[in-house]
């Protein structure tokens, strides 16, 4: 990523709305590791047309840069019981092939840690990614994930059963700038 590219969050616009299905029709778009076969191709435009892809246990918002001249992709984050009156929030993204390797994805993750901790009660932000997501796994460190270890067998995908990397970031963890 250039210096003066900045990067920012903001909610769906209907306009987005095709880059958003791009990850579901196009399995290059999608990357090998978010790959998960065909699936419904108007759940991204029913769900904005119910509450704009902000819920109360589940969200997107679009992932947009100064010198991108479109929207780059998307993170998302739903609501994770963890015991009877606790949750945390699972969060993720999808980035278009154009974007990756830029930086982007570490300062998108980044700002949504401190979007979520800002205006949600969480204690914990989690993420899990495929374990041979390199990539995806320095750039959850770089926004100030811990690893906290391998879940296996956790994910099918492509014919088998794949480990992933679980992190987490709580609200007290020092984050970088």
């Amino acid at each position: 990523m250039s210096d003066d590219t900045s990067v920012i969050l903001r909610p769906a616009r209907e306009d987005d709305l095709p880059l958003l299905e791009r990850f579901l029709f196009d399995p290059e778009a999608a990357s090998p590791f978010q790959w998960f076969g065909w699936r419904d191709p108007d759940r991204f435009r029913r769900r904005f047309a119910e509450n704009g892809l902000l819920g109360p246990d589940d969200g997107q918002l679009v992932v947009d840069a100064s010198d991108a001249g479109a929207p780059l992709g998307f993170v998302s984050w739903h609501r994770l019981g963890t015991g009877p009156t606790s949750y945390c929030w699972s969060m993720g993204i999808a980035l278009a092939p154009e974007a990756r390797g830029r930086g982007i994805g570490t300062r998108a993750q980044h700002l949504l840690v401190r979007y979520l901790f800002a205006h949600t009660p969480v204690q914990r932000i989690q993420a899990d990614t495929d374990l041979e997501n390199i990539a995806e796994q320095r750039a959850l460190e770089k926004a100030g994930f811990t690893r906290e270890g391998v879940m296996r067998a956790a994910v099918f995908r492509d014919g088998r059963w794949r480990d992933c990397v679980l992190y987490s970031v709580l609200r007290d963890d020092p984050l970088p700038g």
